[in-house]
């Protein structure tokens, strides 16, 4: 999960917080904000890896 938001925040996303264990990742050139659950030390899901990468790549457009 680390490595996800460590991707997330080099590519300039900014955690904007959330309730419980969430957080949602903004950047002003994606739509969606991006939703990772758990704790820092849990492995991420199949889908938040997909969800990451595809912010990632539409960040850089």
């Amino acid at each position: 999960m680390r490595y996800a938001i460590a991707d997330l925040e080099t590519a300039g996303f900014k955690d904007r917080g959330g309730k419980g264990g969430h957080r949602n990742f903004v950047h002003s050139k994606v739509a969606k904000p991006v939703t990772i659950s758990g704790k820092s030390g849990d492995d991420a899901k199949k889908y938040q890896e997909r969800a990451v990468s595809k912010a990632i790549e539409e960040s850089k457009s």
